[in-house]
């Protein structure tokens, strides 16, 4: 029997291989702007988030959900996740991406619990407004920043409510947002990561199967 109960993972970059807003962008036609907000080091990271929402202003969920869905999923993400629910292991997602984006993917991988920002949408049509997770504004422990979702606080409320120990979860990302669940988890690993991420993790790897080795 794992001695891990739980498996949170990031989602862009980690189980679908590439970052949404950017996919989203290059279709709408504001990858420019983004890359611009992206960039802007003079603005704090959960007020990047914030601002870079507002770029979705008018359009429409559905047309966003459908240029989502045609994103492919990382290798082996399927095999994996299956493999994870077979052994009652629980998995979740910890995005600073978008809350409905993060469903539709947990739906579809049936994955069991989503933490992400909360992108208001009225009628089907995007507003703009953002309303971030890191509702207290957190700062980051291990990086010292303040990102829209603080990653490692949604590790520790998760495992609070599953009534297991922080050394009974593994956490798998990319990026620099990962790296305080990453620090915190009973088994960090960094997947498909730059050298500062990996710095941080336990294990360093391009293949999501590796989380088997240790389950």
């Amino acid at each position: 029997m794992s001695k891990f109960k739980l498996v949170i993972f990031d989602m862009d970059g980690t189980l679908i291989k590439d970052r949404g807003i950017f996919v989203i962008a290059e279709k709408k036609g504001f990858k420019e702007e983004l890359i611009k907000k992206i960039k802007d080091d003079s603005i704090e990271f959960y007020k990047r988030s914030i601002d870079i929402a507002k770029l979705s202003i008018g359009l429409n969920k559905r047309e966003i959900l459908e240029i989502f869905r045609s994103i492919k999923l990382s290798e082996n993400v399927e095999k994996v996740i299956t493999e994870l629910k077979e052994h009652n292991i629980k998995t979740a997602i910890a995005t600073d991406s978008y809350k409905f984006l993060a469903d539709d993917l947990k739906d579809r991988l049936k994955i069991d619990y989503t933490f992400a920002n909360n992108l208001i949408i009225n009628e089907d049509i995007i507003t703009g407004e953002l309303e971030i997770h890191n509702k207290d504004l957190t700062q980051d422990f291990f990086s010292g920043e303040i990102y829209s979702i603080c990653k490692s606080c949604a590790l520790e409320q998760l495992c609070n409510e599953l009534r297991i120990n922080l050394n009974e979860a593994i956490a798998v990302g990319d990026g620099k947002v990962d790296i305080g669940m990453i620090k915190k988890a009973g088994l960090g690993i960094a997947y498909n990561a730059p050298e500062e991420v990996q710095k941080n993790a336990d294990i360093i790897t391009n293949d999501l199967r590796k989380i088997l080795d240790y389950i």
